[in-house]
């Protein structure tokens, strides 16, 4: 019986131990380490061309998502999507559910404090989208102070429509449902990506809705987001640098139609 126990007692010894040294090793680890140790990066993404979005096959596609391939294959890992809530995007980065926020994501100061950035990589801005009927009426932001503003949630859009032009928040759980609740009429406007609106808006099922060219917002800059310190964003500049010398981005921006807001 006394040997039992003590069998007993080392296993729970060298399991705690295990435990312990387990710990501590995924402590020390890098994310970097994390990331290229399991072979997969997991890009958080949401649905909007001409960045991510489903071919008529069914396909995944888009220049990000391209991007995001070209760069895996750099990188000797498997690049995989995830469709996140743009809201919970940082929450779904820090609990490891995904690696990085790979998806026309904003750069500013306030993002800069939780995320670490990788260099940017495209050009956009906000703008404002209407019913092309009503185009005529939007000549300056002034306009738009008071009326009710459809963006995404968390989104650089919302921001520009509360803080710049002042208007009444209709919150939307993706930049493409902001576009049809101004079809619908529940919203006077939308504020979203212009890579967005010059992809989608005035064709398909948003063909009645126009650009307010007029109505002019801030410059902004496209980046991949990491968990704030990882060590990733940087191997990531380097593959980055790498299809740039090599041609490979361009050749993606152009496809897509972007290469005229492509960083060099």
């Amino acid at each position: 019986m006394k040997r039992k126990i003590l069998a007993i007692v080392l296993v729970l010894v060298l399991t705690v131990s295990c435990i312990a040294v387990f710990a501590a090793c995924s402590k020390d680890q890098t994310d970097a380490e994390y990331i290229l140790g399991k072979k997969t990066l997991v890009c958080g993404i949401t649905l909007y061309e001409p960045m991510n979005y489903f071919n008529e096959d069914g396909d995944l596609i888009g220049f990000d998502t391209e991007f995001a391939e070209a760069v895996a294959e750099k990188l000797g890992v498997e690049a995989k999507f995830q469709v996140i809530k743009w809201s919970s995007k940082e929450i779904e980065l820090n609990s490891k559910y995904i690696d990085c926020i790979w998806n026309g994501f904003t750069v500013n100061d306030e993002r800069k404090q939780n995320i670490e950035f990788t260099q940017s990589y495209l050009n956009n801005s906000q703008c404002v989208v209407v019913k092309a009927a009503n185009l005529s009426a939007y000549t300056s932001a002034a306009y738009c102070e008071g009326k009710k503003a459809a963006v995404e949630t968390g989104s650089a859009g919302e921001t520009a429509a509360d803080e710049t032009l002042k208007a009444t928040i209709v919150p939307c759980a993706a930049q493409t449902n902001a576009l049809t609740e101004v079809m619908s009429g529940s919203a006077d406007f939308a504020v979203v990506d212009v890579i967005l609106a010059n992809s989608m808006v005035g064709k398909g099922d948003y063909a009645g809705l126009a650009v307010a060219t007029s109505v002019a917002l801030e410059p902004e800059e496209y980046a991949i987001g990491f968990r704030k310190g990882s060590d990733m964003a940087e191997k990531v500049n380097g593959a980055i640098k790498e299809l740039l010398a090599d041609g490979t981005l361009q050749t993606i921006a152009e496809k897509y139609g972007v290469a005229g807001q492509l960083i060099k």
